[in-house]
């Protein structure tokens, strides 16, 4: 794909807002709005891959989406863990990261995927 502009990548997102009403989950593969989505979204996924990368997460940011999505306190996930609230604090704040049998426990407890938690 060539070079996409800032023009190229804003019409794009406009197409994508008013196909996306015309395309449920039965709509043919061949259905013409189906089609000129899914080119649409790639534009807007190149563009902004490009000038917009995305970092990966810290281990801080990871423990506390995964606290989110699970609903859980970090009182409740230090005694999950054996750990106290206060090394929590620390690992969210970044002042301080997991061991590995910690990293490990995270991990597991909270469905982090460990390639993840060690930023690979």
């Amino acid at each position: 794909m060539d070079k996409i502009t800032r023009r190229q990548y804003e019409y794009a997102q406009e197409r994508v807002e008013e196909l996306l009403p015309l395309v449920d989950d039965v709509s043919s593969a061949n259905d013409k709005n189906a089609v000129e989505l899914s080119v649409m979204s790639d534009i807007v996924i190149a563009y902004e891959k490009e000038h917009y990368p995305m970092g990966k997460p810290t281990v801080a940011e990871l423990i506390r989406l995964s606290l989110e999505e699970k609903r859980m306190t970090q009182r409740q996930l230090a005694k999950e863990i054996g750990v106290s609230p206060s090394r929590i604090s620390d690992y969210l704040s970044g002042r301080s990261e997991p061991t590995l049998k910690v990293a490990k426990a995270l991990c597991l407890l909270l469905d982090i995927q460990p390639s993840a938690m060690l930023g690979i």
